[in-house]
C-alpha cells in the first residue's frame, strides 16, 4: 500500500489497475477497505486509487483535523499521481470531501458520484441521530450508541454485517476516541452556495430508509449541482453500494462510462 506525506501526514492509499482513474473516498470510521466490492468490479479497466482518510485506515491518527484538511489532503494526492483528470466518487463523509474537491479542483474532476451524502451540516450525521431520538439514546456509552443506531442507519442488515466483518479483517480499526475526533471534523461544514461551480457531470443515489443523510439530503444536494441527477435505492438505508451492490455497481458503472 502506497503513501505519501501531506504537511507531514502521512496518507496511506490503494493504487490498482491500469485506464482512467477513479478516486474512491470511504465514509467516517471507515477506510479504502470498504470498497472491496468497488476496487474487485472496476480495477479490470480503470485506475484505482483509494484513500485512507487522515484518522482512518492506515493513515496518521491525530488529536484535532477538518474537513477542509481532508479534502486538501484529497487534492494533494491527485497532484502528488499529477493526474490531470479524474473520476470521483464518496460514500457518506466521503462525499462530502468529494464535493470539497470537486468545488476547489473542478478543472480535474470529470465525473462524480455521491452516495448518501449531504450538501450542510452543523455537526456530523450520527450526533444529529442521537440528539433526534433522546429517549433512544440518552444514558448510553458511546458504543452502546453506536451498537443501538444501526437499525435507525441501514435497511439490509445481513448484508452490511458482512460488509463490515469484511472491512475489519483487512483494516486498522479506530478507537473510540479516535471516532469521535473523526466525527467532531464534520462540524458545521455548509457547500450549498458553492455546489453551483462544480463542473463534474454528476450523479446523487440516496437510500431510502438512511436515518443518517435522508433522501431529502441528497435530493437537495443535487439541485444545487448543475445538471446533476438524483437516485433513491427503494431497499437501501445508508449504504447503497452495499445493500443493493448490484444495481449500484451496474448504474456506476453505466454513468462512469
Amino acid at each position: 500500500m502506497p503513501v505519501f506525506k501531506h504537511n507531514e501526514i502521512e496518507l496511506f492509499y490503494e493504487d490498482i489497475g491500469k485506464g482512467r482513474p477513479l478516486l474512491l473516498l470511504h465514509g467516517l470510521t471507515s477506510n479504502s477497505a470498504m470498497f472491496y466490492r468497488e476496487i474487485e468490479f472496476f480495477k479490470k479497466e480503470r485506475r484505482i486509487i483509494a484513500l485512507d482518510s487522515r484518522g482512518h485506515g492506515n493513515s496518521s491518527r491525530l488529536e484535532e483535523y477538518t474537513l477542509q484538511d481532508h479534502i486538501e489532503d484529497a487534492n494533494a494526492l491527485l497532484a502528488h499521481l499529477a493526474l490531470d483528470a479524474v473520476d470521483v466518487l464518496g460514500v457518506s463523509m466521503g462525499s462530502y470531501i468529494a464535493q470539497g474537491v470537486a468545488i476547489q479542483n473542478s478543472e480535474k474532476v470529470r465525473k462524480l458520484i455521491l452516495v448518501a451524502t449531504k450538501s450542510y451540516g452543523e455537526q456530523s450525521s450520527i450526533a444529529e441521530l442521537f440528539d433526534r431520538y433522546p429517549t433512544k439514546f440518552d444514558g448510553l456509552s458511546i458504543l452502546e450508541k453506536f451498537n443501538a443506531s444501526y437499525s435507525y442507519i441501514y435497511h439490509n442488515q445481513s448484508r452490511i454485517d458482512e460488509w463490515l466483518n469484511k472491512t475489519a479483517q483487512n483494516s486498522r480499526q479506530l478507537t473510540m476516541k479516535e471516532q469521535g475526533i473523526a466525527a467532531d471534523a464534520l462540524k458545521e461544514f455548509d457547500f450549498r452556495q458553492q455546489l453551483i461551480n462544480i463542473t463534474a457531470e454528476t450523479l446523487v443515489i440516496s437510500g431510502k430508509f438512511d436515518g443518517l443523510n435522508s433522501p431529502e439530503k441528497g435530493r437537495e444536494t443535487a439541485v444545487f449541482i448543475p445538471d446533476a441527477t438524483f437516485m433513491e435505492f427503494k431497499r437501501s438505508g445508508h449504504a447503497p453500494n452495499v445493500e443493493q451492490a448490484d444495481l449500484f455497481l451496474g448504474i456506476a458503472e453505466n454513468f462512469l462510462e
